[in-house]
């Protein structure tokens, strides 16, 4: 039920102090004029015999003497009557206060605030009356309070702000009510969003604005400003993104950067604001000589030495520091030298650029660690928590360590803030390290549709947890159909198998084609597990076991060889397998570059029909240019099945295009039985792509930028060619295009257009493609 308000709570509340403060006047001058013959010490000090409270009904009047601060007999000046009269009003508790003399009594008459009865919204639309009321400090069936309602006002209009509405107003009023009870009313004007019309730098030399831009959390406002979140002003995200902007630049070198300024500026018409950025860039340092000295007796220095990592001449990073730390700090721990610390000293030389660094093994103090105290995880358990440690109660306390730890339970994501901090223990010797967390939703149910040229329109749902039942697993349910496919999987991952760093998997999966591409239905359905684990500081190893079912059926063509494979049926693939992969992405060494290996086998006969080695490989190079503005990136792909004990692949075992040589359908490349026009695919494929982005010139907070890229590759061989009538050689196609890329809401998408420049007569063209765009 909504009301109308007749007078502001602050309006009353003026009023009232205005009116007690006449009523005070009008005491003082009747006492000294009335010459009350009350014992007086001085002109100015009167003895009252007795005091009377009046009007009070829910605060007893010792309370009120108290607050007064005056006892009987007691002798007052008019200052002291003056601060009784302040200390009853400061309490709150009183619409008005009147203090009068009457005789040798001196009366204290009171009006107490009024009962809360309801306490309504007016005017919110964004946010609900349930939010705002679990906001707010007042409450119903208790006593009004106009300060209190001034400071909830306050905070409802803080929170519009901290939504872009830095406009919003929010007006406390009251309805007065019989049996001194009011309905108190905030009425609220909502404003629209306050957005960022402009994001700008001032003093940047080696990146432009629009690199810069990119590197911050808070966006300008653009196209789909209704449903970007981030391009709102909020004072609290700046300061993350200076930190940002230091990182960035610290990473490249810049050691003398420094945001000196971080100004907004609301527009007259308070529906834009300018956000701009000072920045004092400095130069571009490089590594220059490189040592390693020890100061702890015993230990050799040579030793910590052939672990370091960096190279003279490239350019300088703090993270490539701390890595080199870890790794020699992680060395004297497998030596069994506790509280021996590496000191990075630098030394600068401005002459050259030049940054030498020292890395001096120090003896550090014994402290150890005392307990480690958990507070904020209502959900995830304290073992998530504390697995990401590498010290334990009891152990050496390493500061560089604690500091990794926080990162690494930041990185975990079911946290939206993490706070990692030391401090003194029960001795001189011990801290107690306090890890405090703000959880975050880690759950998600979608539900949507998809539209592939080739698949058509599908409908997708799934069911995703990143902390399932707060142990920090992942399990996922996803159901997907096309127009002439259906897929459906369960998943479920335990980071922390046996409490080490290994990723025990463990999945389930069915899917289902219906003429897909071809004049066939095939059906997989099946499970796999696997356990994967580091073996390098950026590497790791992934081993699995898998058991499948592979069904050809209703191939309605006239092509021999899919017959022969359709006739087959069901057949059992038992496949034992791992992977290997080395990413130079990990740990954000090279931010301005990357290289990516990854290498895999499979083979299939422990068990089962099939009988095959399936391997495959993938290289993939990427390095930023022209102050970071253009990447380019260069991509190989190849695989083979190679056929064991007389076994014979099918479809289902060998490799297509599918996508890997844009300019061609999925089955568009390969063997293909020229009359039927059925595509067989091939047990080898190899694909070499040369990609290159760079923006267009649109403003960045749009996500579209611009590609270019050049494919060469080829499918090709089979078990069966049907005597040599299919043509399985391999025949090189090539393909030339340009891209759009649009990070739009749903996913990264990529408009291809292509142009086929090499090709077989047989192959299957596609000029155009939209795909989600791929991700390493």
């Amino acid at each position: 039920m909504h009301h109308t308000a007749s007078a502001s709570a602050k309006d009353k509340s003026d009023r009232a102090h205005f009116k007690r403060r006449i009523l005070t006047a009008l005491f003082l001058s009747t006492a000294t004029v009335s010459g009350v013959i009350l014992t007086p010490a001085t002109a100015q000090e009167y003895s009252f015999n007795q005091v009377a409270v009046e009007g009070n009904v829910l605060v007893d009047a010792p309370t009120i003497l108290g607050l007064a601060g005056i006892k009987r007999g007691q002798v007052l000046s008019v200052s002291q009557l003056n601060d009784a009269y302040q200390g009853i009003v400061r309490s709150g508790l009183f619409e008005e206060v009147e203090i009068t003399p009457q005789g040798n009594r001196l009366v204290i008459r009171v009006k107490e605030y009024p009962v809360v009865n309801i306490i309504n919204f007016e005017g919110n639309k964004r946010l609900k009356d349930e939010e705002l009321a679990k906001i707010i400090a007042s409450k119903q069936r208790r006593v009004y309070s106009p300060s209190t309602a001034e400071g909830d006002a306050a905070l409802i209009a803080e929170v519009y702000r901290s939504r872009g509405r830095i406009a919003a107003t929010v007006t406390p009023k009251i309805i007065r009510r019989s049996d001194s009870r009011v309905d108190l009313v905030f009425e609220i004007t909502e404003g629209r969003v306050t957005e960022i019309e402009r994001l700008s730098f001032i003093g940047n030399r080696a990146f432009s604005d629009r690199r810069l831009r990119q590197v911050l959390e808070t966006k300008q406002a653009g196209l789909l400003r209704n449903l970007i979140q981030r391009d709102t002003l909020v004072p609290e995200r700046l300061e993350l993104d200076k930190q940002l902007l230091r990182d960035f630049y610290l990473a490249r070198g810049y050691v003398d950067f420094q945001v000196t300024d971080a100004s907004s500026e609301i527009s007259r018409e308070r529906d834009a604001v300018f956000v701009s950025f000072s920045i004092s860039e400095g130069r571009s340092f490089r590594f220059g000589k490189i040592t390693t000295v020890s100061e702890v007796t015993d230990v050799d220095a040579s030793d910590f030495e052939e672990v370091q990592r960096i190279r003279a001449g490239v350019t300088y990073s703090p993270a490539v520091v701390e890595n080199n730390i870890a790794r020699m700090e992680n060395l004297a721990l497998r030596k069994g030298l506790n509280f021996v610390r590496v000191d990075p000293r630098v030394t600068r030389n401005d002459r050259d650029g030049t940054l030498d660094i020292e890395f001096a093994l120090v003896r550090g103090p014994r402290i150890f660690v005392e307990r480690i105290d958990i507070e904020g995880n209502t959900t995830t358990l304290d073992s998530v928590v504390r697995r990401e440690f590498r010290s334990a109660e009891g152990d050496p306390f390493n500061p560089r360590e604690i500091r990794q730890s926080a990162e690494r339970i930041r990185a975990l994501g079911f946290f939206s803030d993490a706070q990692v901090e030391a401090r003194a223990g029960s001795a001189s010797d011990q801290v107690i390290v306090d890890v405090n967390v703000d959880e975050q939703p880690t759950g998600s149910l979608s539900f949507g549709a998809s539209y592939g040229l080739e698949a058509g329109i599908g409908l997708n749902v799934g069911f995703s947890e990143s902390n399932f039942l707060g142990r920090g697993q992942a399990f996922a349910v996803n159901i997907s159909s096309g127009a002439d496919n259906t897929n459906s999987s369960i998943s479920f991952t335990e980071p922390a198998f046996l409490g080490r760093d290994l990723a025990l998997s463990f999945g389930v999966f069915y899917n289902l084609t219906s003429q897909q591409n071809a004049l066939y239905d095939t059906g997989v359905a099946g499970f796999n597990t696997s356990l994967a684990f580091p073996v390098g500081e950026q590497s790791r190893l992934e081993v699995r076991y898998g058991l499948a079912e592979n069904t050809i059926k209703n191939y309605a063509g006239a092509n021999v060889i899919l017959q022969n494979e359709s006739a087959r049926k069901g057949e059992l693939v038992s496949t034992i397998g791992y992977t290997y992969s080395y990413d130079t992405r990990i740990g954000g060494l090279s931010p301005d570059r990357a290289v990516l290996l990854r290498f895999s086998q499979d083979f299939a006969g422990l068990g089962g029909d099939a009988k095959y080695l399936s391997t495959n490989v993938l290289a993939l190079a990427e390095r930023k240019v022209l102050n970071e503005e253009v990447t380019l990136r260069a991509i190989f792909e190849g695989g083979a099945v190679v056929s064991t004990g007389g076994y014979v692949t099918r479809v289902t075992d060998r490799f297509f295009g599918n996508g890997k040589i844009r300019g061609f359908e999925s089955n568009g490349i390969g063997p293909r039985d020229t009359v039927t026009g059925d595509a067989l695919g091939g047990n080898y494929y190899a694909t070499a792509r040369l990609e290159a982005d760079f923006p267009l010139g649109f403003p960045e907070e749009y996500g579209i930028t611009g590609g270019m890229f050049v494919d060469v590759g080829s499918v090709w061989g089979l078990d069966d060619n049907n005597g040599g009538a299919i043509d399985d050689s391999a025949h090189p196609r090539a393909s030339v295009g340009v891209s759009v890329l649009w990070d739009a809401p749903i996913g990264p998408l990529r408009f291809n257009f292509s142009k086929a420049l090499k090709k077989e007569s047989y192959d299957k063209e596609q000029a155009f493609d939209l795909t989600i765009s791929t991700k390493f």
